[in-house]
């Protein structure tokens, strides 16, 4: 990455964050993003970039449907982490019997949302990393008057502060601590999936 870019400068973006959920065949998944934007209003639209190394983003793509929820500032940090640190191939993120569910079967987290709106993907645009959806809103609904989590909120009053390591290098993104005297150059964060380039070694 250029010298003339500071990816913390793109924390100071307002914008919000959010837990997209999918469901295939009998799965149900979900994963944390942090890029939605309504685009128009006349037919409501919805943008949502999705890293494509989220199964999440793979079960839209077959799909063509997923819920946003809001998540309000009282999310815990462990809401962070089981949805947003490790992977559907992996684990069920959603065990429960009794799970909520808007009118296109996806699950709705109304413990720490305050609203979801549920998403037919109608455009995909290619960003390398992410993929771009484009969606209609089929279902809009709020659960509670409870504020929404912006990325500064979280940054400053949720996310943990990385422990000072003697050697190693932090990521500016998520704040991942990798132990070591080199960073590879092929690194790929466990957390946020950024490359090595984000890293900054810790003196």
């Amino acid at each position: 990455m250029s010298d003339k870019i500071n990816p913390t400068a793109l924390f100071n973006i307002g914008y919000g964050l959010y837990i997209v959920t999918a469901k295939e065949g009998d799965k149900d998944n979900g994963c944390i993003v942090n890029a939605v934007t309504q685009l128009t209003d006349k037919k409501l639209r919805v943008a949502v970039a999705i890293n494509k190394a989220n199964l999440t983003h793979d079960m839209i793509k077959r799909t063509g449907v997923m819920n946003v929820n809001c998540l309000t500032e009282e999310t815990p940090f462990a809401i962070f982490e089981y949805f947003g640190f490790q992977s559907g191939r992996n684990v069920d993120k959603f065990v429960s019997p009794n799970l909520h569910r808007s009118d296109n079967g996806l699950v709705i987290q109304p413990d720490y949302s305050n609203s979801f709106f549920s998403l037919k993907v109608e455009q995909e645009v290619d960003l390398d990393s992410h993929t771009l959806f484009i969606c209609e809103v089929t279902e809009a609904k709020v659960l509670s008057d409870k504020p929404t989590m912006t990325y500064t909120y979280y940054h400053k009053n949720v996310k943990p502060k990385p422990q000072k390591k003697s050697k190693g290098f932090v990521c500016t993104i998520c704040g991942y601590v990798y132990e070591g005297e080199e960073l590879p150059d092929d690194f790929v964060c466990p957390l946020c999936k950024h490359g090595a380039d984000v890293f900054k070694k810790i003196e």
